[in-house]
């Protein structure tokens, strides 16, 4: 085998790895509206998306090891986790919806932002308090990985790790290309609004999901 084809039948699995990593995690969630809500008042930008990359990439390589049969095969943890989940995010978007009700400093670059600690501590609880993060990267992730034998199946693993890195960084750091839009008062309003409206749908999932699976 030529060096060329290895190299092309590496790439393989990582081009699958990294497609469905992005079509896992480009949507509209609550992770991704934190995100953009960060990278519109610019407030530890880095830190943030350094989080949420790592996380994912540690979640994925979890599952290729095998952790996921372990997390499917524990549905009341999952059920607990998903309750705790929802508290969480129904107290985020009432949050959020006070904000779009009565918007404070509206200029991107006047924002108050929180102290870096409590920041990670609140994007840490809406990453890992989410029991689809798991479900999506440590158990289809992990167990689509599994077909693959190694080495290719680091191969698959770094590219969905690509795909993390790669979107969040493109959501926090090009948010900024939204700013002269979030000059109005009204587009915080909406974007607020929004997010209230998407913690509020996935706490309400979270609760029906925890109740099915402690029930």
């Amino acid at each position: 085998m030529t060096p060329d084809t290895a190299t092309g039948m590496a790439l393989g699995p990582a081009i699958e790895g990294f497609a469905l990593g992005a079509a896992l995690i480009i949507a509209i969630g609550a992770q991704n509206a934190f995100v953009l809500r960060q990278g519109l008042i610019r407030a530890h930008v880095l830190p943030i998306v350094a989080f949420c990359a790592l996380a994912d990439a540690a979640l994925i390589v979890a599952g290729a090891l095998g952790l996921g049969s372990l997390i499917s095969g524990h549905e009341r943890v999952l059920g607990v986790v998903s309750l705790a989940g929802a508290g969480f995010l129904v107290t985020y978007g009432m949050m959020a919806a006070r904000r779009a009700w009565k918007p404070g400093q509206l200029l991107p670059s006047e924002a108050p932002a929180a102290p870096l600690l409590r920041t990670l501590a609140t994007v840490a609880a809406v990453t890992l308090l989410n029991p689809h993060v798991y479900l999506d990267t440590v158990v289809l992730l992990g167990s689509i990985s599994g077909r693959h034998p190694m080495p290719d199946r680091l191969w698959f693993v770094g590219g969905a790790a690509l795909a993390s890195i790669t979107w969040f960084s493109a959501l926090g750091y090009g948010a900024r290309l939204l700013v002269p839009v979030f000059r109005r008062p009204a587009a915080w309003r909406v974007l607020d609004g929004i997010i209230a409206l998407v913690m509020w749908l996935i706490g309400a999932k979270l609760i029906a999901d925890g109740i099915r699976l402690l029930g």
